[in-house]
């Protein structure tokens, strides 16, 4: 029998949110299953969404290895299906295989350092698939507890555009670790790249990196900036973050701008031009603000990396997973500002500090201590 600790979050229809640490019996791995001594997780955007989503973390209520909050509306209301049930979190993480089921697939991985998307990684244990793990080798958990959600998200996009025909990719949030990891596989893979970020040290980062085309939200000539990117690119097809406010629409104007600077004749409904757009994340937790100044040919989506791997077939994923591997600690490197135990991610300055999501500040949960 196993025994440890493990992170909590709980719902409750009246709005009130509780994040704790306690101690669990973890069962033991049957069929396809193995489980994995936690050794570090990171907090994504994409965990954030069931730890804290709008709470007022402000104000909540800490003490050690805990923390109570109120929700907000519409988010409480939003958040309905989960009201009363304890749930665990954290996407994706590393450690080491101590036990598995009786499948074949089980039994290879055990002792080994894998990285895994449990969906329970702020923990010291868990119960993960063997189908969902990939053997680090010789590369220590901290360089694979990022393994996943970022790498195959990156590596994602450029499939999608691929499958969609394209060659350009435009990305809001650009000098995130997403972000960066994103310039590397667009050089490798022969596909233009516009990255939109919001200060003048990102633009110098990213231009280190090697990416050509770096426009900065906060300059005065912005729109000039963007409309000229994509006009050397034909970048109509991109990806956005921050999802709120008025980011994706940006993009749509300065589109249609440079397609309509090359229509010969006037059209009242715009240009024919295809522009599209994925919303892949909630930076801005406020509505998506799209204005009448873009014609008709343009599509929003949302972008879930799940859905997409379902979708691209075994062998499209299998190699998405040996690219990532092979380039763990040059491509697909990830740096951390921070780490924290499980109680020491539930102390105020530690849940405002990452739930602010600033760019290049990711803190990496190691539940040992």
């Amino acid at each position: 029998m196993t025994t440890g600790k493990q992170l909590f979050t709980t719902l409750t229809s009246d709005g009130t949110l509780t994040v704790g640490v306690e101690e669990v019996t973890f069962p033991e791995p049957t069929g396809n299953q193995v489980l994995v001594k936690m050794e570090a997780a990171p907090i994504n955007p994409s965990d954030l969404a069931i730890l804290t989503s709008a709470a007022d973390l402000e104000n909540a209520e800490y003490t050690p290895g805990k923390f109570v909050a109120k929700m907000p509306e519409p988010f409480n209301s939003g958040a309905k299906a989960r009201h009363g049930q304890k749930l665990p979190a954290g996407n994706e993480g590393a450690g080491t295989v101590v036990a598995t089921g009786d499948s074949d697939m089980a039994k290879a991985l055990d002792g080994q350092r894998v990285a895994c998307v449990p969906g329970s990684a702020y923990s010291q244990y868990c119960i993960a698939d063997a189908a969902m793990c990939v053997p680090l080798g010789d590369h220590s958990s901290e360089d694979g507890a990022s393994a996943f959600v970022n790498p195959m998200t990156a590596l994602g996009f450029v499939e999608n555009a691929k499958m969609d025909g394209k060659k350009s990719i435009i990305h809001t949030a650009a000098a995130s670790n997403l972000g960066q990891m994103l310039i590397k596989i667009c050089q490798e893979d022969d596909i233009n790249l516009v990255n939109i970020v919001r200060k003048a040290e990102h633009v110098e980062m990213l231009k280190g990196l090697g990416a050509k085309y770096v426009v900065n939200s906060s300059d005065d000539d912005f729109m000039k900036q963007l409309r000229t990117a994509i006009d050397e690119t034909d970048a109509f097809y991109g990806f956005d973050p921050i999802g709120g406010g008025q980011a994706t629409d940006t993009v749509f104007k300065a589109m249609e701008q440079v397609a309509v600077s090359k229509m010969t004749e006037y059209n009242r409904y715009g240009s024919n031009q295809e522009k599209r757009m994925f919303i892949y994340g909630r930076l801005d937790l406020g509505p998506t603000i799209l204005t009448p100044s873009y014609g008709f040919g343009w599509t929003l989506s949302g972008w879930l990396l799940t859905p997409f791997l379902a979708n691209a077939g075994m062998e499209t994923v299998m190699r998405m997973r040996q690219r990532v591997l092979d380039n763990l600690t040059t491509t697909f490197a990830s740096s951390y500002k921070a780490k924290v135990n499980l109680e020491q991610m539930l102390e105020k300055d530690a849940v405002l500090d990452y739930r602010a999501m600033k760019t290049g500040e990711k803190y990496l949960v190691t539940p040992w201590g």
